[in-house]
């Protein structure tokens, strides 16, 4: 699949281009709102990876000049702007889903998958954990809980997402550090217990479930 990647940072788009060209996307890459805006009018890319804050015109802007010219590509947001009230602001202009920065390969490319699944008509369901308390978007990348939608970063997501995509399962630190935080971060496991402490205080202590000697799960 042809994906545009609109992102003023080079030390960003390097690897992020790689990566995409070596998970089989035929990747373009432009550095500015207004050359991104001009490429992505083409009508040749259904996938585009937009910054938010790039030079000449900001992401927001360039996503609504194409919904305005009846562009229905899937935009995926990709930026240092993780409030609620960003994320908000970027869905309500038609974005597709949105990707605080800094963030693991993996979860950019899980998130592109489910992008791409909505291009070829493959509805992503939403999946439920914790006995229909909690689900999960996997496409808007949305997470309730007991009906609330509740305010999560790129990371505290992927990590719920590999937990819920396979309910009942134990996975240990360095399983979810490979899955979540990519097999090239350098930092200690013990970060993974970091961020489940995070989805409990924003969840429930219950949403997920640890057992010395097995790790961390989600039930069904």
């Amino acid at each position: 699949m042809r994906l545009l990647l609109v992102e003023d940072d080079p030390r960003i788009a390097g690897p992020t281009l790689s990566a995409l060209r070596e998970a089989g996307y035929a990747a373009a890459w432009r550095q500015t709102g207004p050359e991104g805006l001009e490429e992505a009018l083409l009508g040749e890319y259904p996938l585009v990876v937009l910054d938010v804050m790039l030079p000449g015109l900001d992401g927001f802007g360039v996503a609504r000049e194409l919904r305005a010219a009846g562009s229905e590509a899937a935009i995926l947001f990709l930026t240092a702007r993780g409030e609620l009230e960003d994320r908000v602001q970027g869905l309500d202009l038609g974005g597709d889903a949105y990707l605080v920065k800094p963030f693991a390969m993996p979860e950019l490319l899980a998130t592109l998958r489910a992008l791409s699944r909505r291009e070829r008509g493959q509805t992503a369901p939403r999946v439920g954990f914790a006995a229909g308390r909690g689900t999960l978007d996997t496409v808007a990348r949305v997470v309730t809980w007991d009906g609330a939608e509740v305010a999560v970063t790129g990371r505290e997501y992927a990590l719920l997402e590999a937990l819920a995509l396979a309910p009942d399962r134990w996975f240990t630190r360095e399983e979810l550090l490979g899955r979540v935080w990519g097999p090239d971060f350098g930092g200690e496991a013990r970060i993974v217990d970091v961020y489940v402490r995070y989805l409990r205080r924003k969840l429930a202590p219950e949403a997920v479930a640890s057992e010395r000697g097995r790790g961390y799960r989600v039930e069904r």
